[in-house]
């Protein structure tokens, strides 16, 4: 008998518990628990949103998505963009090693500069990395302070390039008004040796980046060089005719050049 009264007294307390209309008897964990699988359904989304946009299978953006603003910022100030930067850098070098070069210094590698080989996350930190619409004028003035630093593993891959004997040639969609500081820019952030560094002049400001690069690249190839390799943070760096045997996109979430 004294079993059986404690088995029905444990079963009161749970009955009660349970159908209590009081808040503060609500079980805390669960709704804890709740709140993070809210947190971790936005983390999915946009983690998916960002490998849609770096699979180029997203329409032209000209934004990130307002909820994924926070996600963006921990990808790119946290491990995961240096560890996918890593990566990019290491499959470009294990290929440029297969190459057999030739003795006429026409074997090409390019790279383009922004978010390939020097980063603008200070700049974007300040714009909440792509939340913003860009601003051309705004980021000029950020070009102009010629304080952008290297990208690491890049720097690594540029290097070990050009110790392998190919030309680099620098094909950005900076302006050649920019030519003087990003010229000091590289230089103090540890790139040297380049062959060519070619910017937008007047008559390329129109043109689409794809059609831009494009041209640049067929120029080359006229020149006679050999574009194996092609480093690039937008698929319009990569994109077009006369492409490289190999491209290599490095991850950018934050804007989307067309």
């Amino acid at each position: 008998m004294p079993c059986f009264f404690k088995l029905f007294f444990l079963f009161s307390l749970f009955f009660r518990f349970s159908f209590s209309h009081d808040t503060n008897l609500l079980p805390r964990p669960l709704i804890l628990e709740y709140s993070d699988l809210v947190g971790e359904e936005l983390k999915l989304r946009c983690r998916s949103w960002r490998v849609a946009g770096e699979a180029n299978n997203l329409s032209p953006w000209k934004t990130i998505p307002e909820e994924c603003e926070e996600y963006v910022k921990e990808y790119m100030v946290g491990r995961s963009y240096a560890f996918d930067l890593e990566l990019v850098s290491k499959e470009a070098e294990d290929y440029a090693k297969t190459v057999k070069l030739n003795d006429d210094g026409k074997d090409a590698w390019i790279f383009d500069i922004d978010e390939t080989l020097l980063s603008n996350i200070p700049y974007y930190a300040d714009h909440r990395f792509g939340l913003e619409l860009f601003d051309h004028e705004e980021f000029n003035k950020w070009v102009e302070k010629g304080m952008a630093p290297a990208i690491i593993p890049s720097l690594k891959l540029y290097e070990d390039v050009l110790n392998l004997g190919f030309k680099v040639i620098l094909l950005t969609g900076r302006s050649e008004r920019h030519r003087s500081v990003t010229v000091d820019n590289l230089i103090s952030a540890g790139f040297r040796d380049w062959d060519q560094l070619i910017l937008r002049t007047s008559e390329d400001h129109a043109k689409l980046a794809t059609v831009y690069k494009s041209e640049k690249r067929s120029e080359m190839e006229k020149d006679g060089y050999r574009i194996h390799g092609n480093s690039g943070d937008q698929w319009s760096d990569l994109l077009g005719f006369s492409l490289s045997v190999r491209s290599f996109k490095l991850p950018n979430p934050m804007y989307y050049i067309p």
